[in-house]
């Protein structure tokens, strides 16, 4: 199968998820710098959900790049990983809108987990289909940066209930780790 509608497809569905959550931004009533107190904690988690989706964004665009085929069990695990992305600005307005509370952080690190964990599955379905000796089989190996993601994920969900701002600084890491660009498939596909 082409992968060139599944490419755009999925290009448009994250370039909308943002614009989504800039459109949910609201714009601070005062012109000082206290003026923006109010909806920094808004700020700062788009700020961070911007930030993941264009993690995905990239990762996505690699991995598919490095990908020669793809079946219908991609298609739906591609779907499935859109799904979760697509529930990034309902979470990521009530967290902000809330403070950082325990329940609406606990869901936030929920969705990323299932996001993170949907990412999983399409990269191995795509492996599936690729073959085991596949460039992006051998790119990825292991995947620790991805197996680090998914338990800081889990910690941040339970911790949302003891101190949020240590689920808070899980969630910043796994932004941190992910944003030192990930040259495992980029340097595999430009080598051959």
């Amino acid at each position: 199968m082409n992968k060139s509608r599944l490419e755009a497809f999925s290009d448009g569905v994250i370039a909308i998820l943002i614009t989504i959550m800039v459109l949910d931004l609201k714009i601070p009533s005062g012109a000082d710098l206290a003026a923006l107190k109010p909806v920094l904690p808004v700020f700062l988690t788009y700020v961070l959900s911007f930030v993941f989706l264009g993690i995905y964004w990239n990762n996505h665009h690699h991995m598919l790049h490095a990908a020669a085929r793809i079946n219908g069990r991609v298609l739906w695990a591609n779907l499935h990983l859109l799904f979760w992305l697509s529930l990034i600005p309902f979470v990521t307005g009530w967290m902000g809108e809330n403070r950082f509370e325990p329940v609406p952080t606990a869901l936030y690190g929920a969705v990323l987990l299932m996001a993170a964990l949907a990412y999983t599955i399409l990269l191995r379905c795509l492996i599936q289909a690729e073959g085991a000796g596949s460039q992006l089989a051998q790119a990825v190996g292991n995947d620790s940066k991805g197996n680090w993601s998914l338990a800081c994920y889990a910690s941040a969900i339970p911790l949302s209930f003891v101190a949020e701002w240590m689920a808070w600084v899980l969630y910043v890491v796994v932004a941190l780790i992910w944003l030192v660009p990930d040259t495992r498939i980029e340097s595999r596909v430009s080598g051959s």
